[in-house]
């Protein structure tokens, strides 16, 4: 009798472990399919953030045209500043003359600085070529006046070019008493008609 109720009571033994290690098993992969599948919608919504990889590739070229454009809009006003620089540069090169004395055509100590600086600047700037114009008061003949101008040119020239300045960038002409500054018959008009005038050969 005893026998048999050892043997009933192994019997629900066995039948309560086999149950409870099912049911556990059950839950771990119940669990375990929770872990590794994220809901439907958690998925959607990682989807819509995401954006489509044409978007992402538009977005990278306005980006790249609007920096084209604006380096481009830099390098306009960087060339504008030069040149608006190169004109004050040329306009006060060509608003300095140099004068003579009567009848003379050697550079006078005083003027020896303007044609200096007239040198720097065309050093500074080597595909500047330059004309310089001879001019006379109105006493003498116009032929003595032509060669007296052509004389003050040159002397101008053989100056520039000592400070180094290729004399092929140099043009000279004579126009004796022609082009008068200033329009009076007496010694303050004649000053200032012996001079040589400075112009930059524009193309």
């Amino acid at each position: 009798m005893k026998r048999n109720l050892l043997i009933a009571t192994l019997v629900v033994f066995a039948c309560s472990s086999i149950f409870l290690l099912s049911s556990c098993a059950k839950k771990q992969v119940i669990a375990e399919e929770k872990e590794i599948t994220a809901p439907p919608e958690e998925v959607a919504k990682v989807e819509e953030e995401k954006p489509p990889a044409v978007e992402v590739a538009k977005e990278e070229e306005e980006f790249k045209k609007a920096e084209e454009a604006r380096i481009d809009k830099l390098k306009e006003l960087e060339m504008a500043r030069k040149k608006e620089a190169e004109e004050r540069m040329a306009i006060k090169f060509e608003a300095k003359s140099i004068y003579f004395d009567f009848d003379k055509s050697f550079i006078r100590q005083e003027y020896r600085p303007v044609l200096e600086k007239k040198a720097e600047f065309l050093k500074d700037n080597p595909n500047i070529r330059i004309r310089i114009e001879g001019n006379c008061d109105e006493r003498g003949t116009n032929e003595y006046n032509l060669a007296l101008g052509d004389r003050r040119t040159t002397s101008a020239l053989n100056f520039i070019v000592s400070l180094g300045i290729s004399p092929d960038r140099i043009e000279t002409i004579s126009y004796g008493e022609e082009r008068p500054l200033a329009l009076g018959h007496n010694e303050n008009s004649w000053t200032q008609n012996r001079r040589d005038d400075f112009e930059i050969i524009r193309k």
